[in-house]
């Protein structure tokens, strides 16, 4: 089995759609390893739109098998929400294309409700989350009370455990807004149609072992992980390369490329640290041409110049063996382009390969920037390096360099599938 790791390098939002769609296209097995309906990629395909949040997007492969992990959560009426609309759209036999783990957690209605509570309770410090009961749930997996996906056909089981995290939830916050006999209601009928999704996930990938061509979806991004990202405005999973290698059981020794996906700018959803945000007119131009709305929220992203120092860490962290450089097209209208090379510290420290763990050092930092040139002309839709502006490649190849020569093998140049750069 030939794996290939698609992870995003930063907040998220960096454009993962789109590679892992034109490399699905010869993946025999897509795999979402790791988060929930919280994260959200959009394809355009053949000039249609496509939104995915919880299924993978080799969906959109008519030959790609596709697998929701066990390190995920799993929200049954998004599920099924999302792959109607896909087959709606066009997608063949998606619903035949598309299996859970037994082992991934249900994300329940309860949960959202629970997520909204405990945002409302850290008032002036909240995370910022997406209110999709993400936290919650994987709070319960880890206290050891949650409820597995393969329990949902156990309906004794299921109902016992239901009532019991709504006991638990009712005694620490008090009556809640939330109908348990409904949700349980709701599930007698999912018990039915969910049956033929269910899978062990070992066996069912012993079945592909022999595969060329596997493709690992992440979902969120390095700077989200719950170990490695800017704690605690992070996520609630390990969204880097070892929650990819955890959550699917994956043979290390069988990863032969792992693609960090980097925008060309920066940018982040919610709470948090944001070292190179700007909040002036740069930072609303990039917001505005970079069409900066989350998928899944709607929210405002909040923008700001590359940084170099985040982009080592999450390299040094993820071990990328290529780049997939995004939106660069975002950039054609400004005279100055700057990226942040190092930070300084509170203390008078100048660093440029270390990435403080604590938060509030880093809303203190000081970001020592290289302005380059801009290149003021339309790089839209381009498709071979050497049509690129001068200005332009010297910017990519700024950022290589930056990176200890990590290759950028690919370059996003609009929001068509077709707008991409590939650079052997």
């Amino acid at each position: 089995m030939g794996i290939t790791v698609v992870l995003g390098s930063q907040w998220g939002d960096e454009g993962k759609g789109k590679i892992t769609d034109m490399l699905s296209q010869r993946a025999t097995l897509c795999c979402r390893a790791a988060g929930g309906h919280n994260a959200g990629h959009t394809i355009v395909h053949n000039s249609v739109t496509y939104d995915f949040h919880i299924l993978p997007s080799g969906l959109i492969s008519p030959t790609c098998v596709n697998l929701v992990g066990a390190g995920t959560v799993v929200h049954v009426p998004s599920f099924f929400k999302e792959l109607a609309q896909l087959e709606e759209k066009g997608l063949e036999n998606a619903s035949k294309r598309v299996f859970i783990s037994d082992r991934a957690h249900v994300c329940f209605d309860l949960h959202s409700v629970v997520d909204g509570l405990e945002e409302a309770r850290l008032g002036g410090r909240k995370v910022g989350t997406t209110g999709k009961g993400i936290g919650p749930c994987y709070s319960d997996k880890a206290a050891r009370r949650g409820v597995r996906v393969g329990e949902i056909l156990q309906e004794e089981v299921f109902e016992r455990k239901l009532r019991s995290l709504h006991a638990g939830y009712t005694a620490r916050f008090g009556e809640l807004e939330y109908d348990l006999e409904a949700e349980i209601g709701r599930f007698k009928e999912f018990r039915k149609t969910l049956k033929p999704y269910i899978v062990d996930q070992l066996a069912f990938l012993r079945d592909y072992k022999d595969s060329p061509n596997t493709l690992v979806e992440g979902a969120n991004a390095l700077m989200l992980d719950l170990d490695h990202g800017t704690y605690p405005f992070v996520t609630s999973s390990s969204t880097g390369l070892g929650g990819a290698v955890q959550g699917l059981s994956l043979n290390p020794t069988s990863i032969t490329s792992i693609i960090g996906v980097v925008k060309a700018y920066t940018t982040r959803v919610g709470s948090g640290p944001f070292p190179s945000e700007q909040l002036n007119e740069h930072g609303e131009k990039l917001q505005s041409a970079g069409r900066e709305f989350g998928v899944t929220t709607g929210r405002k992203r909040r923008c700001g110049w590359l940084d170099l120092v985040l982009c080592r860490y999450s390299t040094a962290i993820n071990h990328y063996t290529a780049l997939n450089l995004t939106k660069l097209d975002i950039l054609d209208d400004f005279d100055e382009i700057k990226v942040g090379v190092a930070y300084i510290l509170p203390d008078g420290t100048r660093t440029d390969t270390s990435y403080p763990a604590d938060a509030d050092v880093l809303e203190k930092v000081k970001v020592e920037y290289v302005t380059l040139p801009g290149w003021k002309c339309n790089t839209m839709g381009a498709t071979k390096y050497e049509d690129l502006p001068e200005n332009a490649r010297k910017y990519i190849e700024f950022i290589e360099q930056g990176l200890g020569g990590v290759p950028v093998k690919w370059i996003g140049t609009g929001p068509s599938r077709d707008h991409m750069i590939c650079r052997e």
